[in-house]
Order: C-alpha cells, then sequence, then structure tokens
C-alpha cells in the first residue's frame, strides 16, 4: 500500500493530531490490546445491569453480559488455546467476545437476569447457522428468548472465518442501546496457509536483534483460510454510541416497578427510544482516553477492553471492526488505508483463471461502520510515500555507531531487506532524505519542515519529541534548552517507547467529544514503535 502520503502529507499535520490528545496522554502509562476473548465450544452469557464508567465521570447505568466461570477469563495471550482462569462472571460492555473455528459447533447458554420490568431477552447470530432447534426458552419475534430467570441455548455453527456481531434480538432499539452486544471472532480451520507464518513461530522482523524475541498474540495465522491474510498482529474495535436519557429513563422505570411480576399488567418498561441524542462515542465500550488504558483496568470493571493498537514498521496489522451502534461512524484511521479482506465473513476475492483466487477488497480511506456491519481489514505502515527519512539518518555524521547511520539496501519492492536491521522494511527511496530544516542535536538538517522546539510542545506521554524512529531518537533530537519532554521521565524514558503517534478517530467531529469535550469518544491512537521497543500485549 502506498497511501500514506495521501493520509499525512506532513510530520507538522500529525503533530497536531498528537497534541490535541496530549492532556488525556500525558497521565497514562503504557498499555496494549490485542483481541482477548473467550474461546471454547461451550459458553454461559448472563443478562444483567451494573453501571459503566465515562471520562466525564458519569456512571451510566446500562445492561451487558457476563460469562460463565467455566468459560475461562477473556484476556490476551501468548499461547494458543488461550490459557482458562476465572472469569468472575462479571458484566461486561460490549459482551465477552467470543473465540470458536470454523466448521466446529458451539453453543451459547444466555440466563437473563435483567430486572424483571425488562422483560424477554435473545441473542441474534447474523451470519453464523444453527446447527439445530433452540434448547429452552419462549419463541419470540426474531429468536427463541429467556424469560426473567430463565434461560435459553442457542446450538450454531459458523461455516466461514472472520469476525461477526453478537446482538440481542429482543425490542433491539432499547436492549442494543443499553448494552447487549458483542463480537463473535471465527478462526479459519486451515492451520497454516502458504507463506504465514504459524502460531508461535515469531517473525524475525517482530523484534530487533539481540533483544528476547516477543510474544505472539495473534489468534491464528491468517484472517481467512487464504495465504494473502497472513496477519503479523490483531486488534478487535466495536464502535457504539450512547443516549444517557435513554439509560436514565430505563433506570427511573426499573426502580419504579421494583419487585414487579415479569408479564403481569404495569410490569413492563416504556423507555421512549426517538428521538435519539447520543453524547457518548465509545471504542469497545470506552471513549477516549478511558480506551488507552489497559485491558481489564481496575477503574472500568465493567468494560474490559481497550482501544490502544501498537505496531512495528512493515507489519500487517489485522483490524476486526463492528458497527454496534445505531449510527453509521466514518472512522479514518491515519497513517495509511485499510485494505477489506471480507465482510461478515464473507472474504471478497475476484475470480482467476488458475490458481488461488486474489483478494478484491477495497481500499478504505474510512472504515465507515454501518450498524450491525463487521469487517475484517489490514493497517500497514511502512513510511513509503512521505518523502523524508522516519529513521533520521544524518548523511554527515562521521559516527560508527550503525544506530546513528543505517544502510538501506532495497528488495525488488523498494524495502530494506536487511531483516537484522533496526530499519528493516523502510523505503529505501526516501534514506537520508532529511525532514528537518533547522534541527537539534544529530540529526539530518535541510529538510521541508521547521519543527515546534519540542521542549515548549507538549505531545504526550508516548510521542517521544522527536520525528525520528530508533533507539537513540529522543535523545539526538534533544533540544538546547534539555531533555526532550517527556523523555527522562517515569512515563517515557529515552530508552523506553519513544514512536510515532497516528490519531485514529471519527471523522464526524462531535464524536471525538464526551458530552461535547474534546478529546474524547471515538479516539485512540495507533503507535508505530521502533523495532528495539518490545511490544507486550499481556494486558
Amino acid at each position: 500500500m502506498s497511501a500514506t502520503l495521501k493520509k499525512a502529507t506532513s510530520m507538522n499535520h500529525r503533530l497536531l493530531c498528537i497534541a490535541s490528545a496530549a492532556a488525556a496522554l500525558l497521565v497514562l502509562g503504557s498499555a496494549y490490546a490485542a483481541a482477548p476473548g473467550v474461546r471454547g465450544t461451550t459458553f454461559t452469557l448472563t443478562a444483567s445491569p451494573a453501571y459503566i464508567n465515562q471520562p466525564d465521570g458519569q456512571m451510566i447505568y446500562s445492561w451487558g453480559y457476563a460469562c460463565s466461570a467455566t468459560n475461562g477469563r477473556a484476556v490476551p495471550t501468548a499461547i494458543s488455546p488461550p490459557a482458562t482462569g476465572v472469569c468472575g462472571g462479571t458484566m461486561q460492555v460490549p459482551g465477552p467476545t467470543i473465540i470458536v473455528t470454523e466448521n466446529v459447533p458451539f453453543s451459547v447458554t444466555l440466563t437473563n437476569n435483567l430486572p424483571a420490568a425488562a422483560g424477554n431477552t435473545s441473542i441474534l447470530f447474523p451470519g453464523i447457522n444453527a446447527s439445530s432447534a433452540p434448547t429452552g426458552g419462549v419463541r419470540g419475534l426474531l429468536a427463541q428468548e429467556a424469560a426473567p430467570g430463565t434461560s435459553v441455548t442457542y446450538h450454531l455453527v459458523a461455516t466461514s472465518p472472520g469476525t461477526r456481531a453478537y446482538y440481542s434480538g429482543t425490542q433491539g432499539d432499547l436492549q442494543v442501546e443499553m448494552g447487549l452486544y458483542g463480537a463473535i471472532i471465527v478462526l479459519p480451520s486451515t492451520v497454516t496457509p502458504t507463506g504465514c507464518t504459524a502460531l508461535n513461530a515469531v517473525p524475525a522482523h517482530y523484534v530487533a536483534p539481540g533483544n528476547t524475541p516477543e510474544a505472539d498474540f495473534r489468534l491464528a495465522a491468517s484472517a481467512y483460510d487464504h495465504s494473502r491474510s497472513c496477519y503479523d498482529r490483531e486488534y478487535l474495535f466495536q464502535f457504539s454510541e450512547m443516549d444517557p436519557n435513554i439509560h436514565q429513563q430505563a433506570l427511573l422505570q426499573v426502580t419504579a416497578r421494583t419487585g414487579c411480576v415479569a408479564g403481569a399488567a404495569g410490569c413492563s418498561l416504556n423507555v421512549p427510544t426517538e428521538p435519539y441524542r447520543p453524547s457518548y462515542f465509545m471504542i469497545n465500550g470506552r471513549s477516549m482516553p478511558d480506551d488507552m488504558d489497559s485491558n481489564y483496568a481496575p477503574a472500568y470493571p465493567h468494560q474490559p477492553y481497550n482501544g490502544n493498537p501498537h505496531m512495528h514498521p512493515g507489519e500487517l496489522v489485522l483490524l476486526r471492526i463492528i458497527g454496534q451502534g445505531r449510527w453509521q461512524h466514518p472512522f479514518h484511521e491515519h497513517g495509511n488505508h485499510v485494505r477489506i479482506l471480507g465482510r461478515d465473513g464473507n472474504l471478497i476475492l475476484a475470480s482467476t483463471t488458475a490458481g488461488e483466487a486474489n483478494l478484491a477488497g477495497p481500499l478504505l480511506f474510512t472504515t465507515t461502520t454501518t450498524p450491525g456491519l463487521a469487517m475484517d481489514g489490514i493497517f500497514q505502515w511502512t513510511g513509503k510515500g512521505l518523502n523524508w527519512d522516519p529513521y533520521g539518518h544524518n548523511p554527515r555524521s562521521t559516527s560508527t555507531d550503525p544506530l546513528v547511520k543505517l544502510p538501506c539496501t532495497p528488495d525488488a519492492n523498494g524495502y530494506n531487506n536487511v531483516v537484522t536491521a533496526l530499519n528493516y522494511y523502510e523505503w529505501c527511496q526516501d534514506h537520508n532524505k532529511p525532514l528537518q530544516a533547522n534541527p537539534f542535536g544529530d540529526v539530518a538538517g535541510g529538510g521541508p519542515a521547521t519543527l515546534p522546539d519540542a521542549n515548549i510542545f507538549a505531545n504526550g506521554a508516548w510521542y517521544g519529541g522527536s520525528p525520528y524512529l530508533g533507539p537513540n531518537a529522543t535523545v539526538r533530537a534533544t533540544g538546547p534548552t534539555g531533555t526532550t519532554p517527556p523523555s527522562g521521565t517515569i512515563a517515557n524514558s529515552p530508552t523506553s517507547e519513544a514512536g510515532f503517534a497516528f490519531m485514529w478517530h471519527s471523522h464526524n467531529e462531535r464524536e471525538i467529544t464526551t458530552n461535547n469535550i474534546f478529546p474524547g469518544g471515538m479516539l485512540m491512537m495507533m503507535l508505530v514503535d521502533s523495532r528495539e521497543f518490545q511490544i507486550d500485549e499481556s494486558n
């Protein structure tokens, strides 16, 4: 992909994006995401109420799913299958991510622990076949339902890989809004397609030479049964919005009907869901900056999943994206377009006369999250097309330190092919092209941009204060008034993370606020880390 130039036309633009989130980022330490979920063939979910947090301090009454303690704790893990532990049975929004395998039957038992006045509830599994009729429950309009205090079991089988949604099929305008939704990840049955890296066989480009190899947090070697759907990292993002007035009305009516008998006259909710005026916009149940905190952070007991992607240059990052709300959200990933592999478990292919069909998914500037639509796409960042050297090589340097002056040996596609080099996969055409017109320290000069003094311009806890990648980037770009902030701090020392921060956010400006406060809402940061920084996705 070569759309980087169109998406990030100057370093100044990227710095402005970083600065806009600086206040939120400065208070946070390093935290990572993967695709945490519960893996198996038998799942037990309980629909129940709780309060979820928002960055403006509000606690919003909501409904969500909890997984049974027999399912294992839904945390990222570096082994396959994921280790089991104690799930805890805590209600969460979104619901626990269910991880299954293509063509392997599985079952989901739903227990209705909602207030009696909420009535029946059910789950829809769009794009997933029923292997047999549901067990228990009562007939509903769209699905077999569980009445208050009872259960229903759905028997299912997914016949193709990919990411899908599950959500309430009963009074969806209210129950989905209240938080009854989640994700299903269907893994391909093919163990390792040709050309893909097998699980736990960490690719050489994951980490710089001399460092301990990084753990493998992928769920599979490929997203689909196709050799061109290989990937190096994966993240799940569920986009939704919330109208607090609906939640408040539900709470008031539930409280007023406490102790009533389900189904009796007067024991039902009549919550208006129109007009719809959401003021919270969420990624995986959290708004910015909460979504940058770690998975299972104790501050968000009912919102365990974060939104904090990381990568090294050149890696293929699988984005699993679901629109879980009522609105479309034009979500924009800065740094490059996203190549869509498939939608709702349907791999998009172009027919060929012989051999494996070619991928034919579009290259998207925004991954617009249509309600109910799930998609899988590949994001890659290499620096190609920037027309400047992101590693800050100084062609005039006399130092023999390879960290200051690195070679670039292009392969047939123009990328540095030396896997043992820190700048592996650098776009060699831009090698030794300076960015800064008047740089600090031992970096190249004479470039097109005049950057602000990093000692004055706050860029957030993860941004290194330097427009360059590499072990010494923050030190070599030190200004005359002291160390480059926040270098030298606990949050980000010069030897720690100092990557490029790309803002990923909704292109509807209102949706990157929380109750009209910016930054907030559907906003997160993609951190592109130099290879010597080891990305740990264990939390």
